[in-house]
């Protein structure tokens, strides 16, 4: 028993350390080294009782204190790109000196929104935890926004890969709209003045989303080698939930990798969410098919496609009767008794008055409404009664002949094919056309959209050199300032209360069962016990025979005591002296007595066989 409650408390003690460590508050060193190691520049303001005798005392007077959670402060400082790169903007100069806002008009379009009038702006997000990270801005609501800038130098896909990421956050939620990036192809005439939806470009990439659908596009744009003309390829949609990427408010990597071998990758938050290759994860198809159906072949009149045909020799048998209803009355149902037949199941209500404002003229006779009858409340039934109906055993339904194989079919008719004379073979389709300038030109119902830290390089480790001084920087930010788990899982109870009964129940039965299996459970026995241990036990068996046998021998003495005839033992002075000597002898040598009955008790004649 006592082990049983040695076990108990380490169980609840257990339970309890790990409600509080669900509750605590994570540290900046967890968030932030982690994630960023040696190379960033990391500054904690958290007070850690280390810097004086002044100090210590504040602490002692917050600890005096309950007050919330002190949040981990993470100094930013800009990131800085190394390595080779085409385009790398942070927007950490506060201002669009390199960027071309479009003063072109879509076309096709209300003149009201066919300008590109939407407003950008360079700011620090709105509930930023990195003061002085500022990033571009989409400003306005239900506008065409367009915005570009030139590359350090074209992009020219040869025998490196391409890597373009940049971050987004939909600061307010997003209800219809994208945040994409395009590449705008290399040609004489481009001009970013006049970017449009139009314009061309080689690569189109990034979230998009209206009602519930959630899209991460990566579109190409490829030059038939045959007629020079372009035609767009969709990736495949990725197999991945991106819900939340759109929901939580929380600034998310986007990145793509092309690589020269063919094969694509997509990227969230460093985290594969889709992957192919162009050659055969792409809609349409690359290359086309090297044969087609001859559009001049047509079906013959007289093919036939029916495996099935109805047996032209079966006959309907001469029983059948096709005129049969399919149910008709029992015959053997009675009607019950007490069955009123006089009595209608509606009748008219008797409180009913006609409205005073009721014209007979236009409205017609007036008619008190019908109510149940309150006669037939007690009754089995009201009105006229019918049979009701049943079945009918000799119902077969209309006659049909039976079905069998069709000796003439031919299967299903195709067209012949030929050869396809737009056929091609690309096998290189990562070579697409150069690229000299990025741009964004969207439409969104929703504002404050947050972009910030573009970068273009063909190098893989660059970008994430990048990616880890500015991305991981808001990540550690973010996730230093988030509040624990206990707090988190609160405000959801918050939102959905019926997460409390999960809770109760995750908590309460495992102190049920604690409890039960603490204080609960059968008596061990003495003998249960002595099984455990090698010490002598007494034969209990034995002691109750022995109180029985003394209780037979008591009652056979009282018996004979009122037999008529018995002489006592008193009125014998030699048996009252055997019997004084006797109890003078047991009290004077107790311990005599006790090895007396140890040896009786020992004796062979008196132990019975146990069984196991």
């Amino acid at each position: 028993m006592a082990q049983k409650l040695r076990l108990c408390v380490v169980a609840v003690l257990a339970m309890a350390l790990m409600s509080l460590s669900l509750a605590q508050v994570p540290t900046e060193e967890d968030l932030v080294d982690d994630i960023l190691g040696d190379e960033m520049d990391v500054a904690d303001d958290l007070d850690l009782g280390i810097a004086g005798d002044e100090e210590e005392e504040e602490m002692e007077e917050k600890e005096a204190e309950p007050a919330a959670p002190v949040v981990p402060k993470v100094t930013y400082k800009a990131p800085e790109p190394m390595g080779e790169h085409f385009f790398a903007e942070s927007f950490d100069r506060g201002t669009l000196d390199s960027w071309v806002l479009s003063k072109a008009k879509k076309e096709d379009t209300d003149e009201d929104i066919a300008r590109y009038d939407g407003k950008w702006s360079v700011e620090d997000m709105k509930d930023s935890k990195l003061p002085g990270d500022k990033g571009l801005v989409l400003k306005s609501r239900a506008k065409h926004h367009a915005i570009s800038a030139q590359l350090l130098r074209p992009f020219i896909f040869d025998t490196k890969p391409l890597v373009l990421q940049y971050e987004v956050n939909f600061q307010t939620g997003i209800d219809c709209g994208g945040a994409y990036v395009k590449l705008l192809t290399q040609t004489p005439d481009l001009d970013l003045d006049q970017f449009v939806d139009k314009t061309p470009y080689t690569i189109m990439f990034g979230p998009d989303k209206c009602g519930e659908d959630y899209k991460l596009h990566f579109i190409f744009r490829h030059k038939n080698p045959k007629t020079g003309e372009y035609e767009e390829k969709h990736a495949k949609k990725p197999d991945a939930d991106l819900r939340t990427y759109y929901t939580d408010k929380k600034t998310h990597l986007y990145m793509l990798v092309l690589n020269p071998d063919n094969s694509f990758e997509v990227l969230v938050d460093q985290t594969v969410v889709n992957s192919g290759n162009l050659l055969t994860d792409m809609t349409p198809a690359v290359n086309p098919t090297a044969e087609i159906e001859d559009p001049d072949d047509h079906k013959p009149e007289d093919w036939d496609e029916r495996p099935k045909i109805q047996d032209p020799d079966a006959a309907k048998p001469e029983d059948w009767d096709e005129d049969a209803p399919a149910q008709i009355p029992d015959e053997a149902a009675v009607k019950p008794g007490g069955w009123l037949d006089d009595e209608p199941e509606y009748i008219s209500d008797p409180d009913a008055i006609k409205p005073e404002d009721w014209d007979e003229d236009m409205d017609g006779e007036w008619e008190a409404p019908q109510v149940p009858n309150p006669a037939c409340e007690t009754a089995a039934g009201c009105g006229v009664w019918q049979r009701p109906n049943m079945d009918n055993p000799n119902y077969k339904g209309k006659w049909k002949p039976a079905m069998i194989e069709n000796p003439n079919y031919q299967g299903v008719w195709k067209p012949r094919k030929v050869a396809n004379p737009d056929f091609f073979e690309d096998l290189h389709p990562f070579r697409m056309t150069p690229f000299s300038a990025v741009g964004l030109e969207l439409w969104s119902m929703s504002s404050d959209i947050f972009f910030d830290n573009f970068f273009i390089t063909n190098e893989r480790n660059t970008a994430e050199r990048w990616a880890t001084d500015g991305w991981g920087l808001k990540k550690a930010a973010e996730g230093a300032a988030e509040p624990g788990l206990a707090t988190q899982m609160l405000t959801a109870a918050e939102e959905r209360p019926w997460l409390w009964v999960v809770y109760v129940l995750t908590v309460a039965l495992p102190l049920v069962l604690i409890i039960v299996f603490c204080c609960t459970g059968k008596k061990k026995t003495p003998e249960a016990e002595y099984k455990k241990t090698d010490e002598p036990q007494p034969d209990v068996k034995e002691d109750e025979e022995e109180e029985v046998v003394e209780e037979e021998a008591a009652e056979n003495q009282k018996e004979q005591e009122s037999a008529p005839g018995w002489s006592s033992s008193k009125d014998s002075p030699a048996e009252k002296g055997g019997e004084e000597e006797e109890e003078e002898r047991d009290e004077s040598d107790p311990s005599a007595e006790k090895l007396e009955d140890d040896v009786l008790r020992r004796s062979p004649r008196n132990r019975r066989v146990r069984k196991d």
